[in-house]
């Protein structure tokens, strides 16, 4: 994947400052070490940073079409673009390139709009019609790559991180209560909010349409959406008394899923974990491509979170040389800063850190494009929370008598008493529910309660992260519930923690691209139309159809090996003994200066795990009590230091007024 970066003239006229472009260019460098382009005219210009792994010799962006009236900038793979330029090929369109990129601008020319509808694979990009006047930023279905983008007055500012923004001068960095609070409610961030003010994401499955005026006034940026998860009604779902006939299509599809993602005019590796689904993911691709590939996994320190006997297992029976990354003591503290500067958010989940630094030795070897396992759980009710809710709702009667949905409510209320019952029924109508997540965020949004300050619980008032969350709620009342949960799952934990601070931001911190089979298109609606009871079987056994499949390549004790997150130690790991920077970091002049927490909460919490005694504080205080550190380093890197004596991101200058031009424009 690489980087894109640019600003828009809403008006269509003026041109960009060029200086200012080059310095959202540089701040994606590490997005695209391998070159830059650029496309510069007047009303807009765009920057790309490049990791060159498809069309090594003539990949340079900008790409245009036969007459130059079409131009794309774009982030990422599609991954059958060999049988798509072939089509377009037949249909007379001329191919300059040989990169999988150029497919785009020959499809819009085929589809306009629609084209996204014909595009597979993983991508973020910006395209320009000059002849039409029109701009669209587009993001893929699931959430892959990101794209986010700023309106300041008639301009528009976009990039593939936060970073790129910033560094234009015109997008200065403020928080968004609203924003954090979704991390300490969901852990993720998986919509339109980030932790910036006035910055937003462009959501999965949608892109933004500038269409410019042909009286000179300014554009109205319009979001619209061309995909969303979709599962079929209640009773309707494939329920193929036949399982070998379900694993035959299931293996041949995650097969051709692999095939794709394998193509490369680079090496490909893969990550390795202890889990069925990187071993299945593996194993696949061993039989695919021939030979097995170069693994990557991780060692924690923690005997009771470690996984890589498990991976040794695994790896013993697909073959390939295995590297083991040792994620010692030491390394949250001394990747953090790194962490937070990739994740451009505060990061609760401290698993990210090793999965900087395994990202960092695929780099370290020469690497540049990885497979990875994330998307199974979604699809097949991996989690335990599937397994907990489907034996609750064995007390309800069809989907009119639900006794489970007031044992949830119960479940929440003990959870956090301060929150009232009729609280509880407008958040689960917010998102259709209650789901199988309902009560894990619950108790991760009891920190909310312990830690924030009297001006920030002030400032977000009756405001609940549900409520920005993007979901079809019509749709999701047709369906089985499992499926429910599941869409929320795709929706949420997906995008906004696993493809993001696990995935996109610290594989490219790096300059590796990671690549998802299970998160193929085909993939994806094969799993969204079995019955759940291929999912989840007797609401214990997990991933059940995958297992079946996974158990004709792998040895019976990897296949249905129990299911184990991958996490590293909480708060507790840099906070018992913190380091100077730690320090400074959750002392009362830093806490009472950024005003998100309560000061006395927070020093009382840490003086336990001082003391030794953080085990009265349990998981989830101590995953609040690690996100106050983390939102305190956010803060410092990049809404300008003061608070540690860690460097934070450079002032930039501000943005110099925009050159007008009589050459032609975008806008008529």
């Amino acid at each position: 994947m690489c980087g894109l970066a640019g600003v828009i003239d809403l008006k269509g006229r003026r041109s960009p400052d060029q200086a200012m472009l080059r310095r959202m260019a540089d701040a994606l460098w590490h997005r695209g070490p391998d070159d830059d382009g650029f496309l510069v005219a007047p009303g807009l210009g765009v920057a790309h940073r490049r990791l060159s792994i498809v069309g090594l010799s003539d990949g340079r962006q900008p790409i245009f079409n036969e007459d130059r009236s079409v131009a794309v900038v774009f982030n990422g793979e599609l991954f059958d673009f060999r049988e798509r330029r072939q089509e377009l090929e037949a249909k007379g369109h001329v191919f300059r390139t040989h990169t999988d990129t150029e497919i785009i601008v020959h499809l819009y020319e085929e589809h306009g709009e629609g084209l996204l509808q014909h595009l597979k694979g993983q991508f973020a990009f910006v395209l320009v019609d000059f002849r039409r006047r029109i701009v669209l930023l587009a993001r893929d279905r699931v959430g892959i790559c990101p794209l986010f983008w700023s309106r300041q007055g008639d301009f528009l500012y976009f990039g593939s991180e936060i970073k790129a923004l910033i560094a234009s001068g015109a997008v200065m960095p403020r928080a968004d209560p609203r924003g954090l609070d979704h991390l300490f409610t969901f852990f993720a961030l998986g919509g339109r909010r980030t932790a910036f003010e006035g910055v937003q994401a462009i959501a999965p499955g949608h892109y933004l349409k500038i269409a410019f005026r042909s009286d000179g006034g300014a554009a109205e940026p319009v979001e619209c959406k061309y995909w969303d998860f979709d599962f079929p009604d209640w009773g309707e779902e494939d329920d193929s008394p036949n399982a070998s006939v379900l694993i035959d299509e299931f293996e041949a599809t995650f097969a051709r899923a692999v095939e794709v993602r394998l193509r490369a005019d680079v090496p490909v590796v893969g990550y390795l974990s202890g889990g069925v689904d990187s071993a299945y993911l593996l194993a696949t691709a061993a039989r695919v491509a021939g030979h097995a590939l170069p693994s990557f996994t991780v060692r924690v320190p923690d005997p009771t979170l470690d996984e890589v006997d498990n991976a040794l297992e695994a790896q013993r029976a697909i073959g390939g040389r295995q590297t083991v990354v040792d994620a010692g003591p030491d390394l949250i503290t001394d990747t953090y800063a790194a962490l937070v500067t990739a994740g451009e958010s505060p990061v609760l989940d401290t698993s990210c850190a090793a999965l900087l630094a395994l990202s960092r030795e695929v780099r370290a070897q020469g690497y540049k494009v990885v497979l990875t396992g994330e998307g199974a759980d979604e699809a097949f009710a991996g989690y335990f929370w599937f397994k907990i809710r489907e034996i609750a709702r064995t007390l309800d009667v069809g989907d009119a008598f639900r006794p489970s949905t007031a044992a949830s409510r119960l479940a929440r209320k003990w959870a956090a008493p301060n929150l009232a019952f009729g609280e509880l029924a407008r958040i689960d109508g917010l998102i259709g529910g209650p789901h199988a997540q309902s009560i894990l965020y619950n108790l991760v949004a009891t920190s909310r309660d312990r830690y924030y300050s009297a001006g920030l619980k002030e400032e977000l008032g009756a405001h609940v992260a549900y409520e920005d969350l993007d979901l079809d709620l019509a749709r999701m009342g047709r369906w089985h519930p499992l499926n429910r949960s599941l869409y929320l799952g795709y929706k949420v934990h997906l995008a906004g923690l696993l493809l993001s601070q696990k995935g996109d931001r610290v594989a490219m911190a790096n300059s590796v691209e990671a690549r998802y089979p299970f998160l193929d298109e085909d993939v994806i609606a094969f799993a969204s139309r079995i019955h759940p009871r291929w999912k989840l079987r007797h609401g214990l056994k997990d991933k059940y159809l995958l297992r079946h499949a996974a158990a004709r390549v792998l040895p019976s004790e990897v296949a249905w090996r129990k299911k184990g997150m991958f996490r590293a130690p909480l708060a507790e790991t840099f906070l018992a003994r913190p380091p100077s920077f730690v320090r400074d970091l959750i002392s009362p002049e830093a806490l009472a200066r950024t005003g998100y927490f309560d000061v006395a909460s927070v020093q009382r919490d840490c003086a336990l795990l001082a003391k030794g005694e953080g085990a009265t504080l349990g998981a989830f205080a101590s995953l609040g009590l690690g996100g106050v550190v983390a939102t305190q380093l956010w803060h410092h890197l990049y809404l300008g230091g003061g608070l540690c004596d860690l460097p934070h991101l450079t002032d930039v200058p501000k943005a110099e007024p925009a050159v007008m031009s009589t050459e032609p424009t975008l806008a008529a």
